[in-house]
């Protein structure tokens, strides 16, 4: 406990924890925890030019290109490669707004795909 909470009669520091927990706990309600592959990425200049190559040509693949927001990504994500989006993203889809934190994995997947053509 802070100085200036010790200082506050009973009551108030009661209300205080109270209100404290309860929005820490609701808070906890929308995190969501999932597990997903991980690939090691270097972000190197050409491994981000090659990556973002291939994904500026599946955004223009018509069956992409029609597409807007969270569809559209994941759309251009799986034309770059098929067997990663399956293995990173098919298990919990992206989701509108989601912050992707597999994408490193995913160019991860992709470089050491492309290595072994």
């Amino acid at each position: 406990m802070t100085a200036a909470l010790k200082k506050l009669p009973i009551y108030p520091r009661l209300i205080y924890l109270i209100m404290l927990y309860t929005f820490t706990e609701g808070a906890n309600e929308y995190k969501t925890s999932f597990t997903f592959r991980e690939y090691p990425f270097k972000e190197t200049s050409k491994n981000e030019i090659i990556f973002h190559e291939f994904e500026h040509a599946c955004e223009q693949n018509p069956s992409c290109a029609q597409l807007v927001g969270v569809k559209h990504v994941s759309c251009a994500r799986e034309c770059v490669s098929p067997t990663c989006y399956k293995e990173i993203y098919r298990p919990d889809e992206l989701e509108e707004g989601e912050i992707d934190v597999r994408l490193n994995s995913f160019k991860g997947c992709f470089i050491q795909q492309l290595s072994r053509r």
